[in-house]
């Protein structure tokens, strides 16, 4: 049974939220500001972590980044409607997902099944072995990309990217068509995805500003260009 942190200072949607995820089968932890947060995720050990993003004491955006240094929990971000910004920000600190206020009991529950879907490895994210990606490797049933100097740390969510990209190399996506498949949406805010294509490009590329890995194609969207044969085992 897969155990999720709800990190709100306000007790009624803590509460209804705990419920939902208790019905839907999952143990829940609350914590009600960033310094709890983290004690309680280091006692604990979340599979997932339900953060809104404005907290008493420590911010939801500083309890994301803690936790980015001390491991690879998933991360669904709970943010201001219409708050784009906040949104952008979020995922640039490492959440793997959001959902704006105010929002459905229901679709949180979802969000939170389809991110402990993508860790837990699908099938479209471990068929297919083992893909040389230039200086790094990407091993896709044991779900880490591998550099010179050891394994490199991506989220759930960038690293179903960049799976779904070099499992199609030189094949161009759009932003919609990423966001179908990676994330499961059929609708909602692109800038998802040019966010987490601009974290990958800072992890793995030597020139951000000019991507020779993770390229735009103009007035398309994104794809994969291999440095040579694409070699898979």
């Amino acid at each position: 049974m897969a155990r999720v942190l709800i990190v709100d200072d306000d007790p009624t949607v803590a509460d209804v939220l705990s419920r939902y995820l208790q019905r839907a089968g999952y143990e829940v932890d609350l914590a009600a500001d960033g310094h709890a947060a983290l004690a309680t995720a280091a006692a604990t050990r979340p599979d997932l972590v339900v953060l809104d993003l404005m907290l008493p004491g420590l911010n939801g955006l500083e309890v994301c980044r803690r936790l980015r240094e001390t491991g690879s929990v998933p991360v669904v971000m709970l943010t201001a409607l219409g708050a784009e910004h906040d949104r952008i920000v979020g995922l640039e600190h490492g959440a793997d997902d959001y959902v704006t206020k105010p929002f459905s009991p229901r679709e949180l529950t979802l969000r939170v099944q389809s991110v402990l879907r993508r860790a837990a490895g699908p099938p479209t994210s471990t068929a297919g072995g083992v893909i040389d990606v230039g200086p790094f490797t990407v091993d896709l049933p044991a779900r880490e990309v591998r550099g010179e100097n050891g394994t490199i740390s991506l989220t759930v969510r960038e690293f179903d990217l960049l799976a779904y990209l070099v499992r199609h190399p030189r094949r161009a996506f759009s932003r919609p068509e990423l966001m179908e498949a990676v994330w499961g949406w059929s609708y909602g805010d692109q800038s998802t995805v040019t966010v987490h294509i601009r974290r990958l490009r800072e992890k793995l590329e030597a020139d951000p500003s000019s991507p020779s890995i993770l390229v735009t194609v103009w007035g398309v969207g994104y794809r994969y260009e291999p440095p040579g044969p694409v070699t898979a085992a």
